[in-house]
């Protein structure tokens, strides 16, 4: 819990994947007495929570509006129904299991997913399948690879993903789903698979890890219903991703 009071009653959760300041205002015209985030707002340590500044404003937002805030940001990338399960499970994979596998979890928990899918589709027809499964954003999605390669063995992994290259050649994966696929990562690992496996699919941080929010929501109704609290739940509707519009070649 990032804001609030332990003992405030709670009747309506509102979840996004970040706490800017027009959810906040979201969860404020709502009604809402906690925000539940994927993204912290305080990543990194603050001197001063001002209201000269973003960050500061939005404390203040959400204190003058009893709006209490949460975080579930890297416990919820490798718990079991996390961000990356819920990838996998949209694409339908089976034979799921950890791509990093947390040291001190459950089997099932870690970082990222590897599985299979139902059948082997060509590397063009599955990004079309991750494209449609993922809300719009502006920058779209880039693919690297043969576009009639066939792919069978998926990895996945929501958020910032490149530094699990290591992981998805162990996982002898097919092609690897991520956000945030820098230059010279994404170049070495293409590079490294002298153009080959895996190939790769770059898409919308904010896309991969909005598909969770809805389990998200209804799992922690479900939880709350059997101890017998009524409490109502819904999920943003802003579209958060940083980007506007992008020009490309054509």
């Amino acid at each position: 819990m990032v804001a609030g009071r332990p003992d405030a009653p709670v009747k309506k959760v509102l979840f996004a994947v970040d706490p800017t300041l027009d959810v906040i205002e979201e969860a404020a015209a709502w009604g809402a007495d906690m925000l539940v985030v994927h993204h912290p707002l305080l990543l990194k340590p603050v001197n001063s929570v001002a209201s000269t500044g973003f960050k500061g404003r939005a404390i203040h937002r959400l204190i003058e509006t009893q709006c209490a805030l949460v975080t579930v940001h890297t416990n919820g990338d490798s718990a079991v129904g996390g961000v990356s399960d819920v990838l996998a499970d949209a694409m339908k994979l089976r034979d799921i299991e950890p791509l990093t596998p947390a040291p001190k979890g459950l089997p099932e928990e870690g970082i990222g997913r590897v599985g299979v899918l139902p059948e082997a589709l060509t590397l063009g027809e599955f990004a079309e399948s991750v494209f449609n499964l993922l809300p719009a954003v502006a920058g779209g999605m880039r693919v690297a690879g043969d576009k009639d390669g066939i792919v069978s063995r998926v990895a996945v992994c929501g958020g910032a993903g490149d530094s699990l290259f290591d992981d998805v050649r162990k996982s002898e994966a097919d092609v690897y789903v991520t956000a945030d696929l820098r230059h010279h990562p994404a170049s070495e690992a293409r590079e490294a698979a002298m153009g080959g496996r895996p190939f790769l699919i770059d898409v919308s941080h904010f896309g991969s890890e909005w598909l969770w929010l809805t389990p998200a929501a209804a799992a922690l109704q479900n939880v709350l219903l059997d101890q017998g609290y009524e409490v109502e739940m819904r999920v943003s509707t802003l579209n958060t991703d940083p980007w506007d519009f992008v020009l490309t070649p054509g």
